[in-house]
């Protein structure tokens, strides 16, 4: 992975322009489970967006549950267009690194994904995570249906009273809808499953070893 020093989100005006007549190519399947990495989906399936450090590792934390039914990386709540991931890396897009999960809210519930996404990183940071700094790096979380935002919002107060109890400070997570169609970028191919593809490669992701409820809302 690239490190850089992006101890600011990059303001709109000086982003990078992007592409907006040249889109990533994106694989047809999950290399793990063989699912489409493109929808519609199923329906009734739903689909949430997280970022907590690396996608690398963050999105096998994921595709590993039962319930999701894929997973695919790449970059989000910036402002370039069809980013490239040396583009995300510079800081100068204002995207995070970003895996979006769709699941099945019959056999996962949101709050199982939202209780792994807590416990899996540190979203105390900032603009870092662990030793990978910058704001594309930053913790985060999208959602693309509004009623998701009462089961975050209350992960987030009860979380950040084990993260105080336990001596750490105030979340930094970012929380904020996304249009996938035009809010969410794929990253390039060889980032989609990487760890599948190299068991022995960098993750990068760690928690607090505080644990989050599961059960977090009625």
């Amino acid at each position: 992975m690239l490190f850089r020093q992006n101890a600011e989100i990059v303001a709109e005006a000086d982003a990078l322009p992007g592409r907006t007549d040249q889109t990533t190519p994106v694989p047809e399947e999950h290399f793990v489970n063989g699912h489409p990495l493109t929808g519609p989906w199923p329906d009734g399936f739903e689909t949430i967006v997280f970022g907590l450090g690396c996608f690398w590792g963050a999105e096998r934390k994921f595709w590993e549950l039962d319930g999701v039914y894929t997973t695919f990386v790449g970059y989000a709540g910036g402002y370039t267009p069809n980013a490239t991931y040396e583009e995300t890396c510079s800081g100068r897009t204002g995207h995070t690194e970003a895996v979006a999960v769709v699941f099945d809210p019959d056999v996962v519930t949101l709050e199982r994904l939202l209780q792994v996404f807590w416990e899996e990183h540190d979203p105390t940071q900032g603009m870092r995570q662990g030793n990978d700094r910058g704001s594309q790096y930053r913790s985060a979380i999208y959602f693309t249906d509004e009623a998701h935002r009462g089961a975050v919002d209350a992960s987030k107060a009860m979380f950040q009273e084990r993260l105080t109890t336990a001596g750490y400070g105030e979340i930094t997570t970012e929380i904020d809808t996304i249009d996938m169609a035009s809010g969410f970028f794929y990253a390039e191919p060889y980032h989609q499953q990487y760890l599948a593809k190299n068991p022995s490669g960098y993750c990068g992701i760690g928690g607090t070893g505080v644990s989050c409820p599961i059960g977090l809302v009625s």
